[in-house]
């Protein structure tokens, strides 16, 4: 990611529809499996600008929560929003003991990871960072025949098949607990931006993370309600979405 992107995602992480509607779809998934009357330590791997920090307050009780980042300037900007347990290293290499954490969590971090098979360490640290019984909320990017200009320049190494990533975090020892395509309404919309309008030169060639034009705002509320639609449907149903545009797994590190 460009310093550009950064700037935008920290003015934008509160309010832009896909960061809050998918902020609304984490918390119908997770809610299932972190009850709200408890203490947890909870480390959010590859934090950003930090805004998910603030969000997960609401798992941590009296808890800590700790972020990490490889990027120097996300993480002062996250210290901006008020965390301070904040730390600079990757999610391959993470600088804490085994069996630290109660929740982790990886928002579009594994598709980030430039070096061949290092999605593999990521997955392993993950693993051995979490306690017996401990929650991983993983999401990335998803379906690669997505791959578009928005995809370069945020630096996406890959996207993922649900049942490739499901299937890699098993393999590393975890236990998928909810496995679910997201932002699956929109995946038309976004198809048809990505593969026929930026292809053609009538969209904005680069990251679709950017504010939007004044003329557009209501349609910012239109899509967070979108999103918000599906969270309900997560929620509610024990039914998962077939196809979209991020693949979400829940997962648990066993207790033996």
């Amino acid at each position: 990611m460009q310093a550009e992107d950064y700037k935008y995602m920290y003015e934008l992480e509160d309010h832009f529809w896909w960061f809050a509607g998918m902020r609304t779809i984490a918390g119908a998934l997770l809610d299932q499996y972190c009850s709200a009357n408890c203490n947890r330590r909870i480390l959010d791997a590859g934090c950003g600008t930090g805004s998910n920090l603030l969000w997960l307050q609401r798992y941590a009780g009296d808890g800590e929560i700790y972020g990490i980042d490889l990027n120097f300037d996300a993480l002062q900007m996250s210290r901006q929003r008020g965390p301070k347990r904040l730390v600079q290293a990757s999610v391959t290499d993470l600088p804490f003991a085994d069996s630290s954490f109660d929740l982790m969590t990886s928002f579009d971090v594994l598709v980030q990871l430039p070096t061949s098979g290092a999605d593999e360490h990521a997955m392993r640290e993950m693993y051995r960072v979490l306690k017996p019984g401990g929650i991983a909320f993983v999401r990335a990017a998803a379906l690669e025949w997505l791959r578009s200009g928005h995809d370069e320049a945020l630096g996406s190494q890959k996207r993922y098949r649900l049942s490739e990533l499901s299937s890699r975090l098993e393999h590393h020892g975890l236990v998928v607990l909810r496995a679910t395509y997201a932002n699956s309404l929109l995946l038309p919309a976004a198809a048809f931006r990505r593969l026929i309008l930026k292809k053609f030169g009538l969209a904005d060639s680069g990251s679709d993370v950017k504010p939007l034009p004044r003329w557009l705002g209501p349609l910012n509320t239109t899509m967070r309600a979108i999103l918000q639609v599906e969270a309900g449907w997560l929620k509610t149903t024990r039914f998962n979405l077939p196809a979209g545009v991020s693949a979400i797994c829940v997962v648990r590190k066993p207790e033996h």
